[in-house]
């Protein structure tokens, strides 16, 4: 099975709480829900425990 590089889905703001879906008919991230703070340089919870990659190489 060849390995499969994935991206997150949904992603949060560990300061101001903003959360964002990937929307795939757009081809970018949309606020879902609550806008969050406008001014805020957000700081995604997106980190080493997501593990980008699904399968492994035979």
């Amino acid at each position: 099975m060849p390995v499969q590089i994935r991206r997150p889905d949904r992603r949060e703001c560990e300061r101001c709480g903003r959360v964002e879906r990937w929307n795939e008919a757009a081809d970018a991230w949309r606020v879902d829900g609550g806008g969050g703070d406008v001014f805020c340089i957000h700081e995604w919870d997106i980190n080493g425990a997501f593990l980008p990659f699904e399968g492994t190489e035979d």
